[in-house]
């Protein structure tokens, strides 16, 4: 960058205390002791004197920084180093990376734009991230533009301090992504055995890491979420602002003048023994002509989350709740989404009541939305709901409910969506928070009558605000991708089935081939392959239809106390059906309960934000049943388990226990001593000299060799080692013994505490 000539006004020749603080707060480059003298034109000795003022004004306090850089100490340089604090609706905010002001001011937020366009593509920055950014004023503050991504400096770590035989402490990732153990510089006061947050010392990673929490016993009760959450950075501390706004909103009253009166209905809620909340409840009764008037009640969210209040921007944040066998990290504080939002029975509740018309084939004719209030009637757990309607002892307003779903069922079929049946397991803890059971959920007709009555109220959300051209997160699937579906028609042909190209591709089309297919071995390669075929749903302001569901417009509105995206469809309903309701007086709680500006400028990079944390979510949930599944089988490794190989790859199997769940690697070193060749299309390992084939779906016994809590992998080996195994022959070389089999994995240290011993005996 060219920089300016500027005159000094200076006695002696060198610009004024004033001069140097406006040139350094204008300048758009890191401004040191080279750009000031070049920029007021100075030689020789006034460059002496120019350092000796640039000292004066540290001393002072005026300036900050070396002689490569400086900037206005309390201030934001224009060029510095910021370090990503939060993600807000996928945008990073982010904070000085060094700030030490004088009269102890909070560091600004300063949002950071990231570079877009061609050639300027970049992964996505995550929080800690450090960025060397030019920073400038704007409408809504200060803004930044990224320079350089640097080295993150604070990178955490996850694991549990164990000792070598030489008394060298080492962290052992949880992660079973990380295969290695890291040294530990600095024990920060942790103990064997214990579970800690660890980082790096310098950039060098050889200096080893320091602890800088820890966080206890990594096998007592909870401690498995704990990891999930520390691992992905999901939020579990709600701030005091936000806490305090709740709890002012929960005392909100109900204006029962303005709200639909629905307590007579005895409307019921259905859900699994052990929830956390209950944000829907269902009723319906026959109209006489074959069909059903049904009534879908919501909690009524959005009355008490205000748009731009600390609660709300806590749970844009969130993006949803988060669900553990041992607890749950909700998206609202508690007083609001297990109390006062929660349905209640005998209680009388805010609620958003979608108004169904269910004709005589099951199709829905016609819908409305209201504020209500409600009373719930009863909270009836799936399996108990069904063993009324078995028994035949079921009141009538639950017999209802089954009769209407009949007819939506009726409909579903004509619908024919895609029927994928994904087992769910079920962590059952007991008291202490030890495991109970884990077994697979049972599915149940109350899981499908629930089911169909949210489908039906969700379609009715999105095409009632389509009718008022409102704003609509939709819930999308699009259809599987040309490339999937050429991958899935080339590993149908390996087994003699075929999958024609040229024609419409529908969820029917798939359920016909799984409907074809006899052998349960070879159902489930089918299903398996189907299911890898299919895109990721996800969120967002454009209509592009729900493959999955065969429907052409869907969006989730059944549960705002744990999706921000359900909040977001009812407040564009509030806005689209004028429900608003005035805010009551003396009440600190922002305005409106429809969607604010931001909301509707921003719906697509909401939508994507809360897209991302909803998979973060998942990937967390499933990797703490995969702990709990781990810590179950510990103690029965040696135990032979009939197992369904669910993935091939050129370095082994990986196999899932049947009834149980439970994913392991049968590694290719145990499968036998003849060399294994891999076939990727068909997904085979084959025996170069034997022709013995291992492939997906196949069911194999199978001797559980290790089992991990920590990282949730489990390994496996064959029942009997085929003759010779433990040796195998190289490619163009000479034979090799493989190397003895180590104690891996999980293993007990001692005073009992938990120890991953892969790093012992391991130069370093």
């Amino acid at each position: 960058m060219a920089i300016r000539k500027q005159t000094p006004n200076g006695p002696d020749g060198l610009p004024t205390r004033q001069q140097v603080l406006d040139f350094i707060t204008a300048s758009e480059e890191p401004a040191g002791k080279r750009e000031i003298s070049k920029a007021f034109g100075l030689k020789g000795t006034e460059k002496i004197a120019l350092k000796a003022l640039l000292k004066d004004m540290a001393e002072e306090g005026l300036i900050d920084g070396n002689r490569s850089a400086f900037h206005r100490l309390g201030g934001v340089p224009r060029v510095t180093v910021l370090r990503v604090l939060e993600i807000e609706d996928g945008q990073p905010l982010a904070i000085p990376d060094s700030w030490q002001p004088d009269d102890g001011a909070p560091p600004p937020r300063i949002r950071i734009l990231e570079p877009r366009g061609k050639g300027r593509a970049q992964a996505a920055l995550k929080v800690g991230d450090r960025v060397l950014a030019r920073t400038e004023e704007a409408g809504r503050g200060l803004i930044a533009h990224v320079m350089k991504k640097l080295p993150t400096r604070t990178e955490q770590v996850l694991g549990v301090v164990e000792f070598d035989g030489a008394g060298k402490p080492w962290l052992a990732p949880v992660d079973k992504r990380v295969r290695n153990a890291v040294a530990i510089a600095d024990l920060g006061g942790a103990a064997e055995g214990q579970l800690v947050l660890g980082e790096p010392v310098s950039k060098s990673p050889r200096a080893g890491l320091k602890v800088t929490e820890v966080l206890g016993d990594p096998l007592a009760p909870r401690a498995f979420s704990l990891i999930a959450i520390h691992k992905h950075g999901i939020p579990f501390v709600f701030p005091q602002e936000a806490q305090d706004e709740a709890a002012l909103a929960a005392q909100m009253a109900l204006s029962e003048d303005q709200r639909e009166d629905l307590r007579h209905l005895p409307i019921v809620a259905i859900d699994p023994a052990d929830a956390r909340d209950h944000d829907d409840a269902i009723w319906a009764e026959p109209d006489g002509e074959g069909g059903f008037r049904a009534v879908v009640a919501i909690a009524d969210v959005s009355f008490y989350v205000r748009p731009g209040g600390a609660v709300d921007r806590e749970a844009r944040k969130r993006g949803n709740s988060v669900y553990f066998p041992d607890r749950v990290v909700p998206m609202l504080p508690h007083v609001l989404s297990s109390d006062v939002c929660s349905l209640k029975v005998g209680a009388d509740r805010a609620a958003m009541a979608c108004h169904l018309t269910i004709d005589a084939e099951g199709r829905i004719t016609g819908w409305r939305f209201t504020r209500a209030l409600v009373r719930i009637a009863e909270v009836i757990a799936y399996e108990e709901a069904q063993r009324r309607i078995d028994a035949r002892e079921a009141a009538p307003h639950l017999q209802n409910l089954w009769a209407a779903w009949r007819l939506l069922e009726k409909a579903r079929g004509q619908r024919d969506p895609l029927e994928l049946e994904l087992p769910e397991r079920r962590v059952v803890l007991d008291e202490k928070g030890k495991i109970a059971e884990i077994a697979i959920r049972e599915r149940l007709d109350a899981h499908r009558v629930v089911e169909d009555f949210m489908i039906a109220a969700n379609v009715a959300a999105a095409k009632a605000l389509e009718a008022k051209v409102a704003p609509v997160v939709y819930r999308i699937h699009e259809p599987p991708s040309r490339e999937k579906l050429v991958a899935l028609k080339d590993y149908l042909a390996t087994f003699g089935r075929k999958l024609a190209l040229g024609q419409v591709i529908t969820p029917g089309l798939f359920n016909r081939m799984l409907k074809d297919v006899t052998d349960e071995a070879e159902k489930a390669l089918v299903m398996e392959a189907v299911l890898r075929s299919q895109t990721q749903a996800y969120y967002g302001p454009r209509n592009a239809g729900h493959f999955g569901l065969a429907l052409g417009s869907y969006a989730h509105f059944t549960s705002p106390i744990r999706r921000y995206s359900d909040l977001l469809v009812h407040r564009a309903l509030v806005d689209a059906y004028h429900l608003e309701q005035p805010r009551p007086e003396g009440k600190n709680i922002p305005g409106t309960s429809g969607l604010s500006d931001r909301d509707r400028s921003d719906l697509a990079r909401i939508s994507d934000a809360i897209s991302k944390a909803e998979r973060r979510a998942m990937e967390a949930e499933r990797e703490t049943i995969d702990r709990y599944v781990a810590a179950w089988l510990a103690g029965r490794v040696g135990e032979v388990f009939d197992t369904r190989v669910t993935g091939v790859q050129k370095f082994g199997l990986f196999a899932t226990i049947i009834g149980l769940g439970g994913d392991g690697l049968v590694p290719i070193s145990t499968l036998g001593a003849e060399r294994f060749g891999y076939d990727e299309k068909r997904q085979v390992l084959f025996g170069e000299e034997t022709g013995e084939e291992f492939a997906m779906g196949m069911i194999l016994k199978l001797r559980l060799a290790e089992a991990n809590p920590l990282t949730g992998a489990l390994k496996f080996e064959p029942v009997e080692m085929p003759e010779g195994a433990g040796r195998i022959e190289p490619r163009g070389g000479r034979p090799f013994e493989r190397a003895p089999k180590k104690a891996g994995g999980y293993v007990q240290g001692p005073r009992g505490r938990p120890r991953n011993i892969r790093h012992q005996g391991r130069k370093r």
